[in-house]
């Protein structure tokens, strides 16, 4: 699974105008994307490093304050654009694996204590959010 991580101060997904997942103040917005290969156990590992991940300020990480995450699904991490002008998207699970291994990423950080919010999977999202730092990562497990 790949995560795109950004230490953010709010955020929000909306999908056709109504607010589907916000977080308010400090906390991360990550974006997930699922490959074929990708299990039940991958979905826990991701979920365990992102509620571990020491990048909130005073290198604290979601679980030393509570922080909220709001997770959004994107196939496109998966793209290839190495060739060409389009990107290809073979690497990218299809969504009847892609669907419940990002869930099972949620339901994980839920597990752990985390307050999690979503987007809506396979919608057409937008995601509005502000970037503190700016601070951008990109976790692969």
């Amino acid at each position: 699974m790949r995560a795109v991580v950004q230490r953010v101060d709010g955020a929000a997904v909306t999908v056709g105008g109504e607010t589907v997942g916000e977080i308010v103040g400090q906390g991360l917005c990550v974006l997930v994307g699922a490959t074929h290969t990708d299990t039940e156990e991958t979905a826990a590992r991701l979920a365990r490093k992102l509620w571990s991940l020491r990048v909130l300020e005073g290198e604290k990480s979601c679980s030393d304050v509570g922080a909220p995450l709001l997770v959004v699904s994107q196939f496109t991490l998966y793209g290839d654009a190495r060739k060409g002008r389009r990107p290809t998207w073979n690497a990218a699970a299809p969504g009847e694996i892609a669907e419940p291994l990002v869930e099972a990423v949620c339901r994980h950080l839920r597990a752990l204590g985390a307050r999690v919010e979503t987007g809506r999977f396979g919608a057409s999202m937008r995601v509005s959010l502000t970037n503190d730092g700016p601070f951008t990562v990109l976790l692969e497990v």
